[in-house]
């Protein structure tokens, strides 16, 4: 009798979008009520859509099946044509959303740097031009990342959101919530999702990172902006019909997946700090606020290529970023000993 060897299935730390439906979630979006939501007439989707603006305190929300989408609808519904949306230098819907915004709706960018992604309500005041007559672009709308994907997992300072929230008031610049991973800040901080989205004119938060929903985000608003944020995700091609078999994975994140992100920060910053101690110019466990992990291999000899091919063959998949940066993100499909022992391998392939 021949043995067939098996191979050990990789830890997957590439992002926390790998994560898989379990047999509950299955299960109940095996059971969920259907109708067509271009219609809005599914009553699963309704009830997700109310369900999370409720969680924020807005009157609306607008399922879409991307978070990329509902950003892009967000924005669109602050800036006209030929006006200008500022953020960081490093936020999601200026460097991975594929200039969507310049493509379908004529925003035009302007981008500040920060370190992390950190927001400095006096810097985007000093930075912003609204207003600006017939000879320069007039900014109508300013970005904000939180938690940020590519500065780290940052948690951005909720005394900023609100110095800067404040400062615009009576102004003609809105701000928009690029809140794919809010859950995680809400969870890290305790500050109420209510809180956060008082802030914002328009909110996007994701369901298929931390959460574990194979699919879908939700756009959130007044009512009148959802209406015409619904009408262009028909014409960007974005309806749906009967999709409440996946508005119905969304609920039950919701009501069961929320409160468990605190195991994904702390694992995160226990391979932080077990990659800390062998190599500590590539990575601080003390920024590691929530369930991202940035290496900066700048001062190492391996460069983000090379540390990620040799943490795949290793049996640990992660992310390049850059030429010299690297990511690793914790989930609800790694465990505790998973991530020791990814932890234990990048530190020493980095030692």
């Amino acid at each position: 009798m021949s043995l067939v060897p098996t191979t050990k299935p990789a830890i997957d730390l590439r992002s926390d979008t790998v994560t898989k439906p379990s047999a509950a979630m299955r299960q109940a979006m095996a059971e969920a009520e259907v109708g067509d939501d271009v219609y809005a007439e599914d009553p699963t989707v309704n009830a997700l859509e109310a369900k999370v603006a409720a969680l924020f305190g807005h009157d609306a929300g607008l399922f879409c099946p991307t978070g990329s989408l509902a950003n892009q609808l967000g924005m669109r519904m602050l800036v006209k044509p030929g006006e200008e949306l500022v953020c960081d230098s490093i936020a999601h819907v200026a460097r991975a959303e594929l200039g969507a915004a310049a493509a379908f709706s004529g925003i035009t960018f302007r981008t500040w740097s920060s370190p992390r992604g950190l927001l400095n309500a006096d810097q985007v005041l000093n930075f912003m031009t609204p207003d600006s007559g017939p000879h320069l672009v007039s900014t109508t709308a300013i970005a904000v990342e939180n938690t940020h994907n590519f500065g780290g997992g940052t948690i951005q300072p909720i005394s900023e959101i609100k110095k800067l929230h404040s400062a615009l008031q009576g102004s003609t610049v809105a701000m928009h919530l690029d809140g794919a991973r809010l859950w995680n800040a809400h969870i890290a901080t305790g500050t109420p999702l209510e809180e956060f989205g008082s802030y914002f004119k328009t909110v996007s938060v994701c369901l298929s990172k931390g959460l574990g929903a194979p699919i879908g985000s939700v756009l959130l608003s007044t009512h009148e902006l959802i209406k015409d944020a619904r009408v262009w995700r028909k014409r960007y091609g974005g309806g749906m019909r009967q999709v409440g078999i996946l508005a119905a994975a969304g609920i039950y994140a919701l009501d069961h997946n929320l409160d468990r992100m605190k195991d994904d920060h702390r694992r995160a910053k226990a391979i932080a700090d077990t990659v800390h101690r062998v190599a500590p110019q590539v990575i601080s466990a003390d920024l590691v606020d929530t369930n991202i992990m940035v290496f900066d291999l700048s001062q190492h000899r391996l460069n983000a290529s090379e540390f990620t091919s040799q943490a795949s063959a290793a049996g640990i998949r992660i992310g390049a970023l850059g030429p010299n940066m690297a990511r690793a993100i914790t989930h609800l499909d790694v465990d505790d000993a998973q991530c020791e022992e990814a932890g234990a391998t990048l530190a020493r392939l980095l030692a």
